[in-house]
């Protein structure tokens, strides 16, 4: 496919305007922003006039009877991903669709049959994989310098990141708090660097300290407290069929020194961290450390995702982050929060 690819966003919030636009706007010999489309006028007009957009519409539906679109962003808040996502599918349109796939596993696993039936890419927007030092790491696994990984520790921690806007609170539309919000960035990660083995189960949970109290400060703005039903802080134990294990930890306040999103990788052979970035092995007698070099370390991960998603639909071939991938992750999401409400390990 030689000509430029013409590209539909659903959503026109934060997400579009700080990753999937600029994203596509970086690659105008590549594609083009064809159509907007948002059930606010207010938000869908400053997003027109921004990038200079010809159509636009208040209805997705609407948009995607155009038959000259090629693909969709799907960049709504979390329980507005699957309608859109099967619709623009079903519709012969490619998906970007943001993370995490969908609410639950359910949605995610129809979303996927949906594009498999249909022929089109849908690619999870965990763009984290492609963060110039992640894909470095995974070529030292897959060379086999860390040798059989048997156990990670992924975490996402924010200090005191509850955020202000959006509906990031509330449990009915965003699923849940920090797990399904960032947790489920870096679980991807660690997922994609241990070769996606199957998991089997997990035994996780969650606790609500904070969000709804009048007495925390916001980094990130302040939320209202009365309406905070999502929890705040989360960890869980996650068993894999070959024997490996994650431990995840994630949350929007912890009383801790910093921020941390980063994954530590055990192998027979090596270790490593992705944050900072660092491999770790024994050699001559002696265990060490060492930091590889690489250049454009700090590679802005949503551009390099936008220009991949591009790539894929003109080489015809699959993305880095499939429909598959994004529903592991929600099996799992389904099982630590399902494991937290029995208060016991739950199968996958």
């Amino acid at each position: 496919m030689s000509q430029k690819i013409k590209i539909g966003v659903i959503g026109t919030g934060g997400i579009a305007n700080a990753a999937h636009l600029p994203g596509y706007a970086a690659i105008p010999d590549e594609c083009e922003i064809y159509a907007l489309c948002d059930i606010d006028p207010v938000a869908l007009e400053k997003t027109r006039a921004k990038y200079s957009v010809q159509h636009v519409f208040e209805d997705y539906q609407k948009m995607l009877e155009m038959d000259e679109l090629d693909a969709v962003s799907i960049c709504t808040p979390n329980y507005a991903h699957f309608l859109p996502t099967v619709d623009a599918l079903k519709a012969g349109k490619n998906v970007l669709c943001e993370k995490p796939i969908a609410m639950n596993a359910t949605e995610a696993a129809e979303m996927v049959a949906v594009s498999r039936r249909v022929g089109k890419i849908l690619q999870i927007g965990y763009c984290h994989r492609f963060a110039n030092t992640n894909q470095t790491l995974k070529r030292y696994i897959e060379a086999g310098e860390l040798g059989e990984i048997y156990y990670a520790r992924a975490q996402a921690m924010r200090v005191r990141g509850i955020p202000g806007w959006g509906v990031f609170i509330d449990k009915e539309k965003q699923g849940g708090g920090p797990l399904i919000d960032i947790g489920v960035h870096i679980l991807d990660l660690t997922l994609w660097l241990m070769g996606h083995p199957k998991p089997v189960s997990a035994s996780g949970v969650t606790y609500q300290k904070f969000g709804k109290r009048d007495d925390v400060v916001g980094f990130m703005g302040q939320w209202d407290h009365t309406k905070f039903t999502v929890e705040d802080f989360a960890s869980a134990l996650i068993r894999f069929e070959n024997g490996a294990t994650i431990v995840l930890e994630s949350s929007f306040v912890a009383n801790i020194q910093k921020d941390v999103f980063s994954s530590m990788i055990l192998g027979t052979h090596g270790g490593a961290e992705t944050d900072p970035f660092r491999i770790i092995q024994e050699k001559h007698g002696g265990v060490g450390h060492f930091e590889p070099q690489i250049p454009n370390r700090n590679n802005n991960t949503y551009s390099a995702e936008i220009k991949d998603f591009v790539a894929c639909i003109k080489e015809g071939r699959e993305p880095l982050v499939t429909g598959e991938h994004g529903l592991m992750v929600a099996q799992i999401m389904d099982a630590i929060y399902k494991s937290s409400e029995v208060g016991h390990e739950v199968q996958i």
